[in-house]
């Protein structure tokens, strides 16, 4: 995986040069807007999607910025994976000890 920056995407290669996939964003000082995930038909069914989400979260974890999901395959993705909902710029504050939440 990739964050090809000038075309405001994370950008997964199967075998060079075919682009098996990629997540559109777009960026501030602050947050990463992941705004669309596109996986390339003949990668379809490959979980090109799921990896191109991880990535891209932690690349916005790893920068210690906030993600705003509006794409909705991550949002279905995330429902699976609390670990990230630490980064999501409009998640709510976990309750005192909240057990669900995983450092």
């Amino acid at each position: 995986m990739t964050n090809n920056t000038a075309r405001h995407r994370y950008e997964a290669v199967a075998q060079s040069p075919d682009l098996a996939g990629f997540v559109d964003y777009q960026e501030t000082s602050e947050l990463v807007v992941l705004t669309h995930t596109e996986v390339t038909p003949a990668y379809t069914g490959q979980g090109i999607g799921s990896v191109l989400a991880r990535a891209a979260l932690d690349d916005v974890r790893d920068r210690e910025l906030k993600a705003l999901v509006i794409c909705p395959f991550i949002i279905g993705w995330l429902r699976h994976h609390a670990e990230y909902r630490d980064l999501l710029f409009n998640a709510p504050a976990p309750a005192v000890g909240d057990e669900s939440v995983r450092s």
